[in-house]
Formats: structure tokens, sequence, C-alpha cells
């Protein structure tokens, strides 16, 4: 939990400072919309399914070259995951591993018109959650990696401080140990800027 409160103080310090920098153009909201997300198949020998879930957090946009490119830092909380279905004699079985993140993607934002605008950065993820539900149990493990780093890219249409965002992330690093899987997320969601 200082982990989050850490990260998350950083990130509204880190937004003010720039905002007081740019004059009054910088802006500040907030997001939240649906995940759908799994991991690269990797070591795992039977399919995988996507887990859906939900991720809510702060954004923020600094303008950098007129009203055309801007830099947009976040911080969301992410919900993330898969589904692993397997077979052991005979018998069908069916993990969930549920992961969650704290996640800071640092996008760059080119405004395609007033409407219209694409987003590509870095972003970084620090597992806050882990563990995996089996038949109404639940088990806690460490095999999922303290920390994950992604490219992400998308698309947004803004309408005035309202905007709608769809955006696909995925993995540099693997996400459990020793076993070459990557996160392969897609969000969709909604935001208002202030």
């Amino acid at each position: 939990m200082k982990k989050v409160i850490l990260l998350l103080t950083s990130f509204i310090t880190v937004t003010a400072l720039s905002q007081e920098k740019t004059s009054n153009e910088g802006k500040f909201g907030i997001k939240g919309g649906l995940n759908y997300s799994t991991v690269t198949k990797g070591e795992f020998k039977d399919g995988l399914d996507p887990r859906t879930s939900f991720h809510i957090g702060f954004v923020g946009e600094i303008p950098l070259i007129g009203n055309t490119f801007a830099l947009q830092p976040e911080i969301l909380y992410s919900r993330q995951g898969f589904e692993n279905n397997f077979t052991v004699l005979g018998a069908n079985f069916k993990n969930e591993y549920q992961i969650d993140y704290i996640n800071v993607p640092v996008l760059l934002k080119l405004k395609a018109g007033n409407v219209l605008s694409f987003e590509a950065g870095p972003q970084f993820g620090l597992k806050i959650n882990e563990k995996i539900v089996n038949d109404n149990n639940q088990i806690v493990n460490d095999d999922i990696n303290e920390f994950d780093t992604a490219l992400a890219g998308g698309v947004s249409l803004n309408f005035n401080e309202f905007f709608i965002s769809g955006r696909y992330t995925y993995s540099f690093n693997e996400i459990i140990e020793n076993s070459d899987s990557k996160n392969s997320v897609f969000q969709l969601g909604v935001g208002f800027r202030f």
C-alpha cells in the first residue's frame, strides 16, 4: 500500500509542477474502463483465455509543441491476468490468474485535428496483487514478476473535456518466471479532463 501511495503522490506532484511550467494549458483528469487481458502462450501447453476486468486512474496532458504534440502521463490501477484451461486424467480444470498492477504509461500524444489523437510510449507497471482462483479456492502465489515494462499505443476521440480511448499494451519482459509469457492487454475507456 505504501508503494501505491508513493506512486500516486509522485504522479500528482509531477503533473502539478508540469502544469505550472506550461501555463494553464496543461490538463488533469480521471479515466476508467474495461481491460481484456491475457498473456502470450509461452510455456503453457493448453489454451489460455482472457480475463475481463477494469482499469481506473488519473491522466495528465502537458502541451509540448503547439496544439499538435503533448505528453500524456497516467497512473492507473489495472486488473489484468488470464485463465488457463487444462485437462488432467480426462477432467477439465480452470485456473484464473488475477494480477493487479499500478501502471504508469508515459505517452507521446499526436493530435490529428480537434477530435482524433494517437498515443504511444512506454508503460511501467508495479504488481500490487497476485492470486490464482480455481474451483472457489484462492491461492496467493508469488510466481509473477514484480515489475512489467511494456509498449502502449492507442487512439482517442476527444470531445472538449470528455474523451473515449482504445489502447493495446504488450510487455517486453516475461510476466511469469521461467515461462516466456508476456502481458497482452486491450483497453477501452472513457475519461474527463478538468
